[in-house]
């Protein structure tokens, strides 16, 4: 039986996708061996990282999401700064956080407790992050450890989306299964 591996995320508007994507072609002397950039078309914000599921698990999925995408209304998200993550832990990634958002909190709140209810799974602590890259520990040898620049930015959030990732020797891919409109 194949499974796919799913999670559910906020895509970026194209206008924010490229400020990310200009904001990696600032650091061309990096070593492509210690560090890999997410591509353009990946960068996202996961809001549940569902696992792999079989294609009846998927459409009750889709389902859950459905029902609680039209019980919220579309907001806005304000991006802060860019920094070394995950906080509190030894860094493998640069990210995008965003600022703290009751909105955000409440959708993803409700998409954790719809969805642990159905799997019995219990899912971590959320932070509304973006990542950038991902790097190899060599890597932090070179690079101070409280790295942080601003990244002000706000983008508004109209739909959620079920997406795929399917793990590839180059990176992963993504393809959006159904999005869902908020409030709709």
């Amino acid at each position: 039986m194949t499974k796919r591996r799913l999670f559910i995320a906020i895509n970026l508007p194209e206008n924010t996708k490229k400020k990310l994507f200009d904001y990696q072609l600032k650091w061309p002397d990096f070593d492509p061996k210690q560090i890999r950039w997410t591509r353009k078309d990946n960068l996202h914000i996961t809001l549940i990282f569902v696992g792999y599921v079989t294609d009846d698990e998927m459409y009750e999925i889709c389902t859950l999401v459905k029902q609680v995408a039209k019980n919220h209304q579309p907001f806005f998200v304000n991006l802060e700064r860019i920094i070394l993550g995950p906080p509190d832990k030894t860094p493998r990634m640069f990210w995008v956080q965003g600022e703290k958002s009751q909105e955000l909190a409440n959708i993803q709140t409700d998409l954790r407790d719809a969805i642990e209810q159905r799997s019995g799974v219990k899912y971590n602590a959320f932070r509304p992050h973006i990542n950038l890259a991902k790097f190899k520990p060599l890597f932090m040898k070179t690079f101070p450890n409280d790295f942080e620049e601003v990244f002000k930015h706000q983008i508004s959030v109209e739909t959620i989306e079920v997406m795929q990732s399917e793990l590839r020797r180059g990176g992963a891919e993504y393809t959006v299964l159904e999005s869902m409109e908020l409030g709709g």
